[in-house]
C-alpha cells in the first residue's frame, strides 16, 4: 500500500533523516526528491516516477517493491 507524502515526511523527521541525505544515498538531485515529495511533480513516469516508487509514495509497477 502507498503512503501519503505527510506519512513519508513524518518517517524521515521520526528518523532525523533528509530528503537531501536520502536523494544523494539514491543517486538523485536532493531537488528532484523534494518536488516529488510535495507534489509539484506528479511522478506518472521517468525520474520522478522512480523516485515516488523508492519512497513508497506509488506501488511498485510489478506490485513489488
Amino acid at each position: 500500500m502507498a503512503l501519503t507524502p505527510e506519512q513519508i515526511k513524518k518517517d524521515f523527521k521520526k528518523r532525523g533523516a533528509t530528503f537531501s541525505d536520502w536523494a544523494r544515498e539514491n543517486g538523485y538531485r536532493p531537488q528532484e526528491v523534494i518536488r516529488v515529495v510535495n507534489g509539484f511533480n506528479k511522478a506518472n513516469r521517468g525520474k520522478g516516477h522512480e523516485i515516488a516508487v523508492k519512497l513508497g509514495l506509488k506501488e511498485h509497477p510489478n506490485g513489488n517493491q
